[in-house]
């Protein structure tokens, strides 16, 4: 798990990039009904912007707490955007996406704690 952990940190800009690219990408493309997938629009929104928020919060470059702002800033432009590209724009979406990086800061704090304490994974 340390070597996980250690690449995270290594390639943490390039993994923001793409899971980035990815979330603007699925979030904008125009689609005439989603597709059915397990859980809740919610959840998925929830679980995008924490995978985003813990690769720059595990390895926290200078001004990491501004990126993320950008990220919730970057999901209310998201929303705003959707109802132009055939997609449904709505303020819980983007309530699950702030509350889905912070729980990306907190697991990237724990992991960090862990990690120094020498815990065993």
């Amino acid at each position: 798990m340390t070597l996980i952990i250690q690449l995270i940190k290594q390639y943490w800009l390039s993994m923001t990039v793409i899971l980035l690219a990815a979330i603007a990408t699925l979030s904008l493309w125009p689609v005439a009904h989603l597709p059915q997938v397990p859980g809740t629009d919610k959840t998925h929104h929830f679980i995008a912007y924490g995978a985003l928020m813990l690769p720059v919060a595990l390895a926290k470059p200078k001004y990491w707490l501004w990126i993320a702002l950008g990220f919730a800033g970057f999901s209310g432009a998201i929303e705003l955007i959707q109802p132009y590209v055939n997609r449904y724009g709505e303020w819980l979406d983007m309530a699950a996406n702030v509350v889905g990086l912070a729980c990306g800061i907190i697991l990237a704090q724990l992991i960090n704690y862990c990690s120094s304490c020498n815990v065993k994974y």
